[in-house]
C-alpha cells in the first residue's frame, strides 16, 4: 500500500515542481546497507544518481546497480545538483560537509540523512552559506526496512526553499517529507521519536517480562498488546529491533537536555537499561523459556527467579 501511496505522492510532488523536476542531478556520499537503497530508489524514480563511497566494495555495488560511480568527492561535486550525504558521525557529516561545499555549485542542496546533533547541523549550515550552498538536515525514520522498501519518513530542517528544492529527490525513498522547521529541527525530531523508541523498548521488555513470570506466554501477550492502547509501533517491529545505535540516540538526547537545562530522569534511566539488551534477549524472552534481566534468570512463578 505504500509503494503505491508513494507513487501518487512522488508524482504530486513532481507535477507541483513543474517539468524542471526531473533534471535535477542527484549525488549520493555513503551508500552502505540505507545509502544503497535510498539511492536505487532515487535512480528508479528517473533521477541522475551519482555516489562515492570510501568502502571500495559498498562503491562498487552501487555501480553494479547502475550508479555512475565518482572518483573522489570533488568528481562528485561536478555530477549532482542535490547531495544526500548518509554516513554515520557527526564528525564525518562535518568531514564531508567542508568538503564539498567549496566544490559544488553555488545554489545546490546538501542534505545530511545520519542522525546527528541539531547543533552541528547548525554550524554546518552557517559554513555553507559561506558558499552559496543550500543546506538542509533530512534524517530519516524506519530504518533499514523502510530504506529497502521506499518507505522512510524524512524529517527536514532549514529554509523552506531549501527543503522544497530537496523533495522530489528525498520523496524518491519517502512515504513523506516533513519540514520540521529550522536548520537542525528535523534532528531534534529525529532525537525525540529516537527516545520514544528506546523508552518503548524497555518498556515492552518489561511488561512482556511481567507476563512471561505469571505465566502467559510472552509472544502471546505481545499480540494482546498490540491490539490494546499500550501498542507502540515498536512492538509491532520488534523482532527487527538490532540494539545498534542506543548509545548515539541516547547520548544526543541527553546532551540536549543538559544544555537546554532539562531534567529529564525518565531519559536517564532509559539510557542505563537499553544498554543490557541485546537482540538475543529479546527472541529468549518472546520465544524462549526463560528470559534475563538484571543479572536474573526469569522462568514462569512455577519456577524460580534465579540470580545469576
Amino acid at each position: 500500500m505504500f509503494l503505491s501511496l508513494n507513487r501518487i505522492r512522488f508524482k504530486e510532488t513532481c507535477s507541483r515542481h513543474g517539468e524542471d523536476c526531473m533534471s535535477v542531478r542527484v549525488g549520493f556520499v555513503g551508500v552502505g546497507a540505507m545509502g544503497l537503497a535510498m539511492a536505487s530508489h532515487v535512480l528508479k524514480a528517473g533521477f541522475a544518481v551519482a555516489a562515492y563511497d570510501l568502502d571500495a566494495d559498498c562503491l562498487a555495488k552501487a555501480s553494479a546497480a547502475d550508479i555512475m560511480a565518482a572518483k573522489d568527492l570533488a568528481d562528485l561535486a561536478t555530477m549532482a545538483d542535490v547531495f544526500i550525504v548518509v554516513v554515520a558521525t557527526d564528525d564525518q557529516s562535518r568531514a564531508v560537509t567542508r568538503e564539498l561545499a567549496p566544490l559544488a555549485k553555488k545554489g545546490s542542496v546538501i542534505a545530511i540523512a545520519a542522525t546527528n546533533n541539531p547543533g552541528t547541523m547548525r554550524e554546518l549550515s552557517d559554513y555553507c552559506d559561506g558558499y552559496g550552498v543550500r543546506f538542509i538536515d533530512a534524517p530519516v525514520v524506519y530504518g533499514l526496512e523502510g530504506a529497502r522498501e521506499g518507505t522512510l519518513l524524512s524529517l527536514c530542517g532549514g529554509r523552506e526553499a531549501d527543503v522544497e528544492m530537496a523533495r522530489p529527490v528525498l520523496m524518491s525513498y519517502s512515504r513523506d517529507v516533513l519540514h520540521v522547521g529550522d536548520v537542525g529541527s528535523g534532528q531534534l525530531a529525529k532525537a525525540c521519536n529516537n527516545l520514544l523508541h528506546w523508552i518503548h523498548c524497555v518498556g515492552n521488555y518489561e511488561a512482556l517480562l511481567l507476563a512471561k513470570r505469571y505465566g502467559v506466554d510472552a509472544q502471546r501477550m505481545r499480540e494482546i498488546l498490540l491490539k490494546s492502547p499500550g501498542y507502540n509501533n515498536t512492538l509491532e517491529r520488534w523482532d527487527g529491533t538490532r540494539f545498534t545505535w542506543h548509545e548515539k540516540d541516547m547520548d544526543v538526547v541527553l546532551d540536549l537536555a543538559q544544555a537546554g537545562g532539562l531534567v529529564l530522569p525518565l531519559s536517564g534511566q532509559t539510557d542505563q537499561l537499553i544498554k543490557l539488551l541485546t537482540p538475543t534477549d529479546v527472541r529468549d524472552l518472546l520465544y524462549g523459556p526463560e528470559a534475563h534481566y538484571l543479572g536474573r534468570r526469569v522462568v514462569a512463578i512455577n519456577g524460580e527467579a534465579a540470580t545469576t
